[in-house]
């Protein structure tokens, strides 16, 4: 039974267009900048609008005191790869650039292994992971016969970045504001590239034509800052592997944009392709109905007085900025301590308990709660 909110579906959508749309607009950039050069007008402008914004609701700080995660998140997600993809782009079609970048949920799923906490996926993801696979050989086979296989490397390199990223998201900075961070991601790549623009002189010679300026604007407030804000409530929403999936809607948009824009054909083998990789997507964003049920209830709770002892009750240890960590899809939440759970235990006192219900109510969504080895399910 597939479970999805209906923020993190509208997350999803808007992800996918953001993230669907930058190949194209990096072709038409590079033929008249420097790769560096447009990594840096790029998060330049991008930093410029979301750092006021961000010190205004006094989101940097907290983020600066966990700065070895934002370095790490900064150069998996920004400073890295957005040179490898204006790089890789100077030889590769901008459709095949996103057809290799689809293989990011697989790059996820093995970088959530190795971090210790790998995804409980169902037989249903598994199933979406191979029809968004699946979609994507479609898609290929007509795009990447001939393709210079040095920058298909580089591309594979943001694949695995592109995956990094989520990762450190959801384990060391969850609870951040995700303006914050792509704020002070965004500086921080700035402050790298333009040393480095400097250096190999890769100012442009003349005044870059009205197309490539259209082309990097987009670029730093729809691709870069809207982009990277939106994909960290999502990681938050969805968790960073089903986040990664968005990753399955960019060849679409690419194709899209691509034959609407440079006239690049669009076959019988692109439809069908297209129509697996959303299929892949539904799936591989579904969640199983008890768990749908359980998150559902969590927060429900989290908005009713007393909510702190019910979550207790039903596994959630805290909350993250007032949700239940669970409900966020940041991993399994773990059961609270045993003890008693008499009038003592209840917030406020109340004579039916916390939640101003009958005790009896309360011990029934306990007995509901299945539990495994100390974690609920």
């Amino acid at each position: 039974m597939v479970s999805v909110t209906r923020r993190g579906l509208l997350l999803f959508i808007a992800l996918g267009v953001a993230w669907g749309i930058p190949y194209l607009l990096i072709k038409i950039a590079v033929g008249q900048l420097s790769p560096a050069m447009l990594v840096f007008s790029r998060v330049a402008l991008a930093a410029a609008l979301l750092l006021p914004v961000a010190a205004a609701r006094g989101e940097l700080r907290p983020v600066l005191r966990r700065w070895r995660p934002l370095l790490g998140f900064t150069l998996a997600e920004i400073t890295i790869p957005q040179f490898l993809l204006g790089s890789a782009e100077q030889r590769l079609p901008s459709s095949t650039t996103g057809l290799l970048i689809a293989a990011v949920p697989l790059a996820g799923l093995g970088v959530a292994f190795l971090l210790g906490r790998p995804e409980r996926l169902t037989a249903a993801n598994w199933a979406g992971i191979a029809l968004g696979m699946t979609g994507v050989a479609m898609l290929a086979g007509f795009a990447v016969s001939g393709s210079d296989l040095g920058a298909a490397g580089e591309v594979l390199l943001v694949v695995l970045c592109y995956a990094i990223g989520p990762a450190i998201l959801a384990r060391w900075m969850p609870d951040l504001a995700g303006t914050g961070i792509t704020a002070l991601g965004l500086a921080i790549s700035a402050v790298v590239y333009a040393p480095v623009v400097a250096l190999t002189h890769g100012w442009p010679s003349a005044w870059p034509s009205a197309p490539v300026l259209a082309s990097v604007a987009v670029l730093a407030v729809v691709c870069s800052a809207a982009a990277l804000t939106i994909m960290a409530a999502l990681v938050k929403e969805a968790g960073p592997v089903r986040a990664t999936a968005v990753t399955y809607v960019n060849p679409a948009v690419a194709l899209i944009a691509g034959a609407a824009i440079l006239g690049e054909p669009v076959t019988g083998w692109a439809v069908a392709g297209f129509s697996l990789i959303l299929a892949g997507c539904v799936l591989v964003a579904a969640r199983g109905r008890a768990a749908g049920r359980r998150l559902a209830a969590a927060g429900e709770a989290s908005r009713l007085p007393g909510r702190r002892l019910l979550l207790r009750r039903l596994g959630y240890r805290r909350l993250v900025r007032g949700r239940p960590l669970g409900a966020q899809g940041l991993g399994p939440p773990e059961v609270a301590p045993g003890g008693h759970r008499g009038q003592a235990d209840d917030e406020g006192g109340h004579p039916h308990g916390a939640l101003g219900r009958p005790r009896q109510q309360v011990g029934e969504l306990d007995r509901q709660r299945p539990r495994v080895h100390g974690r609920v399910d």
